[in-house]
């Protein structure tokens, strides 16, 4: 393995001495994640830049999401997977209204909360469903013959082409490592539309440090060439079509949204909202939310780091008054966060 690696940077240093500086997003944490373990910055030649964007669905949820949840936590048994438990709102987080008393739980899956409000049905519960096209299907999954009246979710699915595409417009990116778990449910069709009009590659890449180095000399490759096409490094798991009963599934219960995320206006078609027949598991159709308004900490980049703009080593808070136990930002909450993954391994 170690000789193919060793191949492979060899292969890349040999195709980006033509080349000016290229600059490559990715749109995944566990990209993030492998990058920074097996230090693949520190290997690849000083023209090539890895940028990494906004993919980790916990990040992007925003503040007003979690200030919604803490509000509604007054009279609903607040259900949420644990990397959101401590991500701050304006004012606290989920984790301190729990230790105020509030009835705040964490799961593993909607299914966990879905049997909790069956057992206790003199309760109202709620959901915080986040996530990409990757657990959407989970939610829908669990909806879609689903009987309670005392169960809701505050439906944080977005749609991870818009925001990319966003980016595309508003940055200036040579090319996106597209995600392996997202790829895996949407399969490789939904980007093509976006090559064709921006005419940059995109290659989908496996987690293991050999695939994401083969990616980025694939995409290297078609820059040399002269070439923008969709490619599919992680063919192992990502098919042509996807998965199409997760697909099926999505398309059921949910239709395309525009929503926000953390660090982004409003995105086109960037989310999801759930059709009318399953409206009523809508929290916002159940209760008159006021508008909260946001109170983004001083000194946070996390909107800058989102978009691509900066590194966590760019903020004046990281590994300072920012750390993973107390997070200024969401960036450093989630496993999946900038932040946290370079606080783990270079924070040291």
């Amino acid at each position: 393995m170690r000789e193919l690696i060793d191949k492979v940077i060899r292969k890349i240093n040999d195709v980006a001495k033509d080349l000016n500086e290229v600059k490559i997003m990715h749109v995944c944490g566990s990209h993030e994640h492998t990058i920074c373990k097996y230090g693949i910055r520190e290997v690849l030649p000083k023209n090539i830049k890895l940028i990494p964007g906004p993919g980790c669905p916990v990040c992007v949820t925003t503040q007003k999401e979690i200030d919604i949840a803490i509000y509604l936590s007054e009279n609903y048994v607040i259900t949420t997977l644990g990397d959101l438990y401590r991500v701050p709102g304006s004012e606290k987080s989920l984790f301190d209204v729990k230790a105020e008393g509030r009835d705040v739980r964490l799961v593993y899956s909607i299914s966990d909360a879905v049997r909790m409000a069956k057992k206790e049905k003199d309760k109202n519960f709620l959901f915080l469903a986040i996530g990409f096209e990757t657990t959407a299907p989970t939610t829908g999954a669990e909806l879609l013959n689903l009987n309670l009246d005392n169960f809701y979710i505050l439906n944080c699915h977005r749609r991870t082409p818009p925001v990319m595409e966003y980016l595309l417009e508003d940055t200036n990116l040579d090319a996106f490592i597209c995600p392996g778990h997202v790829s895996a449910i949407i399969g490789v069709k939904p980007y093509y539309p976006l090559v064709k009009k921006y005419r940059i590659p995109m290659v989908i890449a496996g987690f293991e440090p050999l695939d994401v180095l083969i990616s980025i000399y694939m995409i290297l490759k078609q820059i040399k060439d002269g070439e923008a096409k969709v490619e599919n490094e992680y063919y192992r798991v990502v098919k042509e079509e996807g998965n199409v009963v997760a697909q099926k599934i999505i398309d059921k219960i949910f239709a395309p949204a525009d929503k926000r995320w953390r660090g982004f206006p409003v995105i086109r078609e960037g989310g999801y909202e759930l059709k009318e027949k399953y409206k009523r598991f809508d929290i916002f159709n159940v209760e008159d939310i006021p508008n909260i308004k946001e109170k983004i900490p001083k000194g946070c980049i996390c909107d800058k780091i989102l978009r691509g703009e900066k590194l966590p080593t760019d903020c004046k808070l990281f590994g300072k008054i920012c750390t993973p136990f107390n997070p200024v930002g969401s960036c450093m909450v989630s496993e999946e966060g900038t932040c946290r993954i370079f606080f783990k391994y270079y924070k040291r």
